[in-house]
């Protein structure tokens, strides 16, 4: 009888604990001015930080990961090799300008850029011309909806590539996915990766060596947890933002890896109130992580 009792103690105090962590996300949003969804998972846990799961927000560069993840497979396929040489056109710049340490380098194009330094200026540096030179190799975005759908990750859909986004505001929302998805996909590779060890680590090491997004999922955790994330964010029009984004993988003390993703949307806040909304979440989620048990 002992027992029943402390095995209903302890569950209550998790349900506790999980509705908790749920209104602290929740507080932390309001101060968006938007629209925030999120969602985070860990290994044999209940720990829920659910805010708006299945919500379909603009992924802006977020959707750099899933592009990588499909790359990599047609690597493994036989269809793609990472040291191939691939044309940078002059048709695909995006102008007059955009983020891409690529273009800037060779603003006329026409040079061969190998694969793997597509992929890593994708994902590392958020560079948009790479990703859409990679993404014209691949056959274009539907190629990389049909693959993530194909691994079990549903709530994801890629309609357009960064030039797209950058000539039609509305295109935006044509991308999206769903926190659930997210996170889905970032257990995927991280607990049951479809890709082979290696590949799978290159993937999470360009992660981890992203130059962007530091105030945000890695903004207020302790100075050396390793974080490997996808940011991804939009421009502001009439004091409005329109995505302000981060999803990763939180190395924890003991080991584990926090699987979180946070999406701010139509914010009116400034850029600091909206990394710091993203840090302040992954913090509470980290926080209760490492109070629960293996």
């Amino acid at each position: 009888m002992h027992r029943i009792a402390l095995t209903l103690l302890l569950f209550s105090s998790s349900l506790f604990a999980q509705t908790t962590l749920q209104q602290q996300v929740r507080a932390i949003a309001a101060d968006a001015h938007g629209k925030v969804s999120a969602s985070c998972s860990l290994p044999n846990s209940p720990l829920n930080c659910d805010l708006d799961p299945h919500a379909r927000p603009p992924m802006q560069s977020v959707f750099k990961f899933p592009l990588a993840i499909t790359t990599l497979h047609l690597v493994e396929q036989g269809t793609l090799s990472l040291d191939q040489p691939v044309r940078f056109l002059p048709s695909d710049r995006i102008l007059p300008h955009t983020h891409s340490p690529l273009q800037d380098k060779f603003p006329q194009g026409n040079v061969d850029i190998p694969l793997r330094e597509l992929l890593h200026l994708s994902i590392s540096e958020s560079d948009n011309v790479a990703t859409d030179i990679v993404l014209r190799l691949i056959s274009g975005p539907s190629i990389v909806t049909s693959y993530i759908n194909s691994i079990g990750v549903s709530g994801f859909h890629l309609e357009d590539g960064e030039a797209g986004l950058a000539r039609d505001l509305k295109a935006q929302y044509r991308n999206w996915l769903e926190p659930a998805a997210a996170v889905q996909s970032l257990r995927r590779i991280s607990d049951n990766s479809p890709l082979t060890p290696e590949h799978t680590q290159t993937l999470l090491d360009w992660m981890k060596n992203s130059s962007s997004g530091l105030d945000r999922i890695k903004g207020d955790l302790p100075a050396g947890t390793i974080v490997m994330h996808k940011t991804g964010t939009s421009g502001t029009r009439n004091g409005v933002t329109f995505a302000t984004n981060d999803i990763g993988l939180i190395t924890l003390p003991d080991g584990r890896r926090l699987a979180i993703a946070v999406f701010v949307t139509d914010s009116s806040a400034n850029e600091d109130t909206r990394d710091a909304v993203i840090a302040r979440i992954a913090k509470a989620a980290y926080d209760q992580a490492v109070r629960t048990n293996p």
